[in-house]
């Protein structure tokens, strides 16, 4: 199950990235269905998951063709509402040919996430499912869902990203919590985040960091030639969960996602970029 953002993403490929005040020419302009939420759900799906994405669009062009995406890839859509006085979320994306990118978010009816989304997942959820969210959506909402979640008896993995909701304000009890390397340090290190129950923070090229209480495990990467690193953490979120939801160790989730995360950087943009089992198998010799 995956409460969160689903946006379009407008993407631009640059030599280098603009410095403030810059003007630069890019490549043509890409438009590609996102969102932190809609990606990880489509990251489960083409795995193997069975994934319920739970969400909110706007009456609009890109709302309809986000929804159709989604319902293409596998994801059950029941439960995205249209709504109907705000706009269906944008990400501005630029991307450099070395691979990093910068990202804008106008969030539209993201935003207005709320007691509707909730009651959605009240209604659909099952002891022991695996909850995912982030914090493209309120934060209000993203603390109600953990509750409904554990109140039932699911497991919530957060994805704390962007991590200003967060920042100066208590973690929430999660079963993982999973930041890269700057929102790490944003909210106060490993030691601030051992709070929860696990915590998973990505290091890019560098693979990841598991912390479960005082014991630390690194996961090494995969290597690969990086395009775009656009999604590698989606699909690494979404390969933890449905590894999660399958019965495996923390450790193998943390190694699934690492494989999502590379293989997906491997390709421009953002959901076409995300991999199947077979794109593990044929670069890694990784089964889903």
């Amino acid at each position: 199950m995956v409460v969160g953002s689903v946006n379009m993403d407008l993407a631009v490929q640059v030599e280098q990235l603009p410095r403030p005040g810059d003007t630069v020419l890019g490549e043509r302009l890409l438009t590609i269905p996102g969102g932190k939420g809609a990606n990880q759900a489509v990251a489960a799906a083409r795995l193997g998951a069975t994934a319920r994405m739970i969400g909110r669009v706007g009456r609009d062009a890109f709302g309809h063709e986000l929804v159709a995406g989604l319902r293409e890839d596998g994801v059950d859509v029941s439960g995205i509402g249209f709504d109907p006085g705000e706009p269906s979320g944008v990400a501005l994306i630029v991307v450099e040919k070395g691979g990093q990118n910068t990202v804008t978010v106008a969030p539209g009816a993201n935003a207005r996430l709320g007691a509707d989304e909730v009651a959605r997942l009240r209604a659909v959820l099952r002891r022991r499912d695996v909850v995912v969210t982030q914090l493209e959506i309120p934060l209000e909402t993203v603390l109600a869902v953990i509750a409904c979640a554990h109140e039932l008896g699911a497991r919530v993995v957060l994805n704390a990203a962007p991590s200003g909701a967060l920042t100066g304000r208590p973690l929430p009890d999660v079963d993982v919590l999973v930041v890269n390397e700057r929102e790490a340090d944003d909210l106060g290190g490993p030691a601030r985040l051992g709070a929860a129950k696990a915590l998973v923070v990505t290091l890019g090229a560098e693979g990841s960091v598991l912390y479960e209480g005082h014991r630390e495990t690194r996961v090494d990467p995969r290597r690969v030639e990086a395009v775009d690193a656009t999604a590698a953490g989606d699909a690494f979120v979404g390969a933890l969960a449905l590894a999660l939801a399958r019965g495996d160790s923390l450790v193998d989730a943390v190694r699934l996602g690492n494989a999502a995360g590379a293989a997906t950087a491997t390709k421009f943009g953002a959901r076409p970029s995300l991999p199947t089992a077979g794109d593990l198998k044929r670069l890694f010799g990784v089964t889903a």
